[in-house]
């Protein structure tokens, strides 16, 4: 690849803009800057912008079969390899006030061992994690260094969002203990979060791997084990993932069947109610007919007697339910 120098990485709307300094810090970008592996230049922005996407159709720093991939035609997981440079597309755990339901947004990488572009629409956390260890003087120092850093922090969220879903699931089997069901809506998120989590996650892990296992010229002996143990973190993530998604099935089959004993106990008692009132409402309707010859129609106290009858007829059906084990 020829000399890259930073008048060539101008994007007026960029979000972040540097060179690594190769000892952990960064060094603004100019136009007589001049990238190269010991000194990479970075460009982090939003594809969505008009100046960044038109900037990116018009660069000639990277193949034209990457720039749709960059600009936000795609979303799985994968990992691409074109002459000199990797096109990586990530996927992060969404991390802004308004990451429900998706959980997760994008990044899309590509990289050579002088150059990095990175691009997003929603904010990654990772990336501002790795600025701010540059401002620290404490960051990456080649382009290797840097995908590794990004894809620890990516991983770290990763398996804290996963922790906090399964810490839920424990609530909610802890509330179903006590009969608490959970409100409604609340387990078909959780459900639907974790199969988003799990369908992205898993090539993702893939992705890793490989990045492990390629000699690619712009990561060290050191960065590839880094990336393995990435790579084995994210799938023991997977692992707990999985089994909280098990765990979820089971949970709903508990909510399914704490209503239907809460229905069945509802319809006993409807049913042990008009068994106890049925003799009771044929007698009332049998004496409140309007015909001549009603028992005790000319007395006084007839409806007292009556009405002790009615409950004498209650009390003997009660007593027969509890000997009967109705009750």
């Amino acid at each position: 690849m020829d000399k890259i120098t930073g008048k060539q990485l101008a994007v007026k709307q960029k979000i972040h803009s540097c060179q690594l300094d190769g000892k952990g810090g960064m060094l603004p970008l100019n136009d007589k800057t001049e990238v190269t592996p010991e000194r990479p230049g970075w460009l982090h922005f939003d594809y969505e912008q008009e100046g960044s996407l038109a900037w990116l159709k018009s660069t000639q720093l990277l193949p034209e079969s990457f720039k749709e991939a960059l600009s936000g035609e795609s979303c799985r997981p994968r990992v691409s390899r074109q002459a000199d440079g990797t096109l990586i597309i990530l996927r992060s755990i969404n991390l802004n006030s308004d990451s429900l339901p998706d959980p997760l947004v994008t990044m899309r990488i590509y990289i050579t061992d002088s150059l990095i572009l990175s691009t997003r629409h929603r904010p990654i956390y990772a990336v501002d994690e790795v600025v701010n260890e540059l401002k620290k003087n404490t960051g990456p120092t080649h382009t290797g260094d840097w995908l590794v850093e990004v894809l620890d922090y990516l991983t770290d969220q990763a398996s804290s969002f996963i922790d906090d879903i399964h810490g839920r699931v424990i609530d909610l089997e802890d509330g179903l203990l006590d009969r608490n069901v959970p409100p409604r809506g609340e387990m078909s998120l959780i459900r639907k979060q974790l199969i988003v989590l799990r369908r992205h996650l898993s090539p993702q892990r893939d992705v890793f791997s490989r990045l492990a296992s390629e000699r690619l010229p712009w990561m060290t002996n050191e960065d590839r084990h880094r990336m393995q143990d990435i790579a084995d973190r994210l799938g023991r993530g997977l692992d707990d993932l999985d089994a909280t998604i098990s765990r979820t099935a089971v949970l709903v089959d508990e909510i399914n069947a704490l209503i239907a004993e809460s229905m069945n106990r509802r319809t006993y008692t409807m049913s042990l109610m008009a068994m106890l009132f049925l003799p009771a409402t044929f007698l009332t309707g049998l004496f409140g007919v309007n015909l001549g010859g009603i028992p005790g129609g000319n007395k006084e106290g007839a409806f007292a007697l009556f009405c002790l009858c009615l409950l004498a007829v209650g009390g003997g059906i009660v007593l027969w339910l509890k000997r009967s084990k109705w009750l």
